[in-house]
């Protein structure tokens, strides 16, 4: 680059101050800077005092383990800050935001700015200073640990770490500047000794961990973007939120708005207009095909929803072009992370903190989560060594699921919420989290409507919330209300994560149907299908047997998911984000009837027909050989030593069941509903139903009947941990409590009736089991049931 009057001083002060230097590299652009390669040193010319722009950090290379979260490209923070002279320092500061006075009085503005910390974020010495340029020695500033490497290690107990500097260096490729960005990256190696199972495991030496952070400073976009108000019915999570003290008393405190991209058409007046800059997003170059043009194919997706809000060829996904930078901020992106294990994708933003206007997606997708996809459809059509080879079909459901998986990331980035109700609405929205939609045909089961090929009805009406253009402020509000109003008299739900991990029943993660409990039975269906043809055409030639372990796992807990799906029902309130006058549901009690159908088939689900595992499928299923071992996430975890432990399986899946019915909040609502109303089931009933299924029931011989006594002992500790639960009332403690006296009382007919051995030794022993309870509860406490395996992510 051309040398500039500054470069020039910047050296004169270096030559003046410093032993010789050899440069190797000059900066100029937003901030004009200059790298001394003997010194490791980067010397800043801030010439925009009290000017703010925007400061990000990100972690430019990952460590590689989902446990420890610290991937390559994570976006640790966003901050509006600016330079101020005090004495002979340059201080770094970040105003407070969230707290402001949108007036034109002057000292209205400094009374709340005062009232409100700011916070400096750094102190540099001024080595000089002329014609208003102040050079700055920012290297000990960009060497700091400014994503936090060192607390997140020790935070997941992988041991304490700080940063060498003599193993710490600035990493020039990804330091450049350009008119509007200067980017600053280091490469830092922490030290410490590893505590913990993860870090070993993705490092080549545990006690010296290398990282690269990023440093970009960005300038602050224009004031001509357009703000639009957060509507909780909209679809939008990602908020601008403020308080603004110069509002009347008779207006909300607190400010909301959406966070979105800038987009605005070229011709105002057109009803459907090219926009004057499209909104582009670039896919890693490091994404192998065919996931590559899976991923922009279900990305571009989106275009679809922009057509639909009024402009034309607005969202373009392409490659990223050769020689970028994924972390640069003048690209929207789509990273292809790698870790060790199957782990999260998600999409950050990058924002204007004064709007919300974002500036940059940031998308980033685990690579491992097609290969669970691929496994979940191997399992389900065991593909390989019959007739027809349908491993084409397994391949697809896979790619299938990483373009949905595309668009929904991608969507967060747009400024979107999770739409969890979508799925009991006939996938409404890429913004769900879908289970497979796995059909029955012939007796056979067909992939190939496991995940949509488009866009959906709810994501057209969110992107024409956010994204529609109005000719004036009166019209927006008017337009916003009626694109609200009109999908609700449509009869479309939209419900987000609060309602999909509270009470609502038909807003659920990873399910499917509109009814759950009969989705839950259609899938039991299907995983018994499943199941009958699994064995070893379903691995592929050459492959040891004892992988059919590996992908047993998702296809045993298929139903996982609508399980606690159907559970829901039970104890649940439907409801929707009503305001007043839209006409929304505001609360309703599941009707009785529905809820003692959920019962009847979660309780089916603990059946030992449910519960088996083929004894053909078990000869099949070896120990590990040399050189391969069971993972603690991804497997079931055995008691039987080497060998596969089918009743250990079991009690994982029987406790998805129990600890549903169990839990302390739906406990507390059956008894709260149930004395409201005396038609609603109530507590009692789902602990008798539970009880009638498990210790009131005749046990059976040989496999069946141990299943049925893995199914009883696991409700009865989950019974006796309730009561010891400290989120759990009174009443629900003193509900299990006497089913747990019940529970005994069978025990003990039961014992004193029968003559096997076996069974006489197991009702003994729950007699004695829950005397000890009664004398010393918390010795129950802790007693462990087996666990599942990791689900989530799909």
């Amino acid at each position: 680059m051309k040398k500039t009057a500054t470069i020039i001083i910047i050296q004169l002060f270096l030559i003046a101050f410093l032993p010789i230097i050899s440069w190797s590299e000059e900066f100029t652009g937003f901030f004009n800077f200059i790298y001394s390669e003997d010194d490791d040193k980067i010397m800043i010319e801030v010439d925009k005092l009290d000017s703010e722009f925007i400061y990000i950090t990100y972690l430019a290379t990952g460590v590689g383990s989902n446990d420890i979260g610290l991937d390559r490209g994570r976006v640790s923070s966003t901050k509006l800050v600016k330079f101020e002279k005090v004495g002979n320092k340059l201080l770094l500061v970040q105003p407070n935001y969230d707290y402001r006075a949108i007036s034109d009085n002057e000292d209205e503005v400094t009374a709340v700015e005062d009232a409100f910390a700011k916070s400096v974020l750094w102190g540099f010495k001024i080595e000089s200073e002329e014609d208003g340029k102040i050079i700055i020695d920012a290297t000990d500033f960009l060497m700091q640990d400014a994503t936090n490497v060192a607390g997140t290690l020790r935070q997941r107990g992988e041991g304490s770490y700080s940063i060498d500097k003599s193993r710490s260096v600035f990493y020039m490729p990804g330091t450049k500047s350009f008119p509007k960005n200067s980017e600053f990256e280091s490469m830092l190696t922490f030290k410490g000794e590893s505590t913990g199972r993860n870090l070993g495991s993705v490092t080549p030496t545990a006690n010296a961990v290398t990282v690269n952070v990023h440093h970009s400073f960005v300038e602050l976009p224009d004031d001509n973007f357009k703000t639009r108000t957060f509507d909780s019915r909209a679809g939008y999570s990602s908020m601008v939120n403020y308080m603004d003290f110069a509002v009347p008393i008779n207006e909300p405190l607190t400010q909301k708005f959406i966070r979105h991209h800038r987009l605005e058409k070229k011709d105002p007046d057109a009803e459907v207009s090219e926009p004057i800059e499209p909104i582009v997003y670039y896919v890693d170059r490091g994404t192998p095909e065919p996931i590559k043009s899976a991923l922009i194919e279900g990305a571009s997706w989106w275009n679809q929803a922009f057509e639909a809000a009024g402009f034309k060829n607005a969202f373009i996904v392409k490659e990223m072009p050769e020689g970028a930078d994924m972390l640069d901020v003048r690209y929207n992106v789509i990273q292809w992370v790698h870790r060790s294990t199957r782990g999260w994708s998600y999409g950050s933003t990058v924002l204007d903190p004064r709007t919300g206007e974002i500036i940059k997606g940031h998308v980033s997708l685990g690579s491992q989560r097609i290969r669970q996809d691929f496994m979940i459809a191997q399992g389900l059509l065991s593909p390989y060594g019959t007739d027809e080879n349908r491993e084409d079909e397994v391949t697809e459901m896979a790619l299938a699921r990483v373009r949905q998986l595309a668009a929904h990331e991608v969507g967060h980035t747009l400024g979107l919420a999770h739409a969890y109700s979508s799925s009991a609405e006939g996938r409404i929205s890429v913004m769900d989290y879908p289970q497979p939609l796995v059909e029955i045909k012939n007796g056979k089961l067909d992939l190939s409507n496991a995940y949509d090929d488009k866009i959906g009805d709810w994501d057209k009406i969110a992107i024409n919330y956010g994204y529609r253009e109005f000719p004036n402020e009166k019209a927006e509000e008017e337009g916003l209300k009626k694109i609200i109003q009109d999908y609700i008299d449509d009869g479309i739900t939209y419900l987000s994560d609060e309602a999909a991990s509270g009470a609502q029943p038909f807003t659920s993660s990873w399910d499917n149907g509109e009814e759950p409990y009969k989705e839950l039975d259609r899938m039991m269906e299907i995983r018994k299908i499943a199941l009958a043809n699994f064995g070893k055409n379903t691995i592929p030639e050459g492959t040891s047997y004892s992988a059919l372990e590996d992908v047993l796992v998702p296809i045993y807990y298929y139903h996982r998911y609508q399980i606690a799906s159907a559970a829901k029902i039970i104890g649940g309130l439907d409801y929707r984000y009503a305001m007043k006058g839209d006409g929304q549901i505001i609360t309703e009690m599941t009707s009785p009837k529905e809820q003692e159908n959920a019962l009847e088939v979660l309780l089916s689900a603990l059946s030992p027909e449910e519960l088996e595992i083929p004894e053909s499928l078990l000869q099949q299923i070896p120990p590990k050989p040399m050189g391969y071992r069971r993972s603690a996430n991804d497997n079931i975890q055995s008691r039987t030593g080497s060998t596969f432990d089918p009743l250990s399986a079991a009690e994982a899946l029987s406790d998805m069941v129990i600890s549903e019915l169990l839990n302390p909040q739906r406990a507390q609502r059956l008894i709260e509903y149930h004395a409201r109303s005396s038609s609603q089931p109530g507590f009692v009933k789902v602990l008798d139903e539970l009880i009638s299924e498990t210790w009131g029931s005749e046990i059976a011989e040989g496999y069946y009947g141990e299943l049925q006594k893995v199914v009883s002992n696991t409700f009865l500790i989950r019974l006796m941990q309730l009561t010891l639960n400290n989120s759990a009332t009174q009443a629900t403690k003193s509900l299990a409590w006497q089913k747990i006296q019940d529970i005994k009382d069978i025990a003990k007919d039961k014992s004193n009736s029968i003559s096997d051995s076996a069974l006489k030794a197991h009702y003994s022993y729950t007699v004695h089991q829950i005397d000890r309870f009664n004398e010393n509860p918390d010795e129950f406490s802790n007693v462990a049931i087996q666990p599942a395996p990791q689900g989530a992510p799909l």
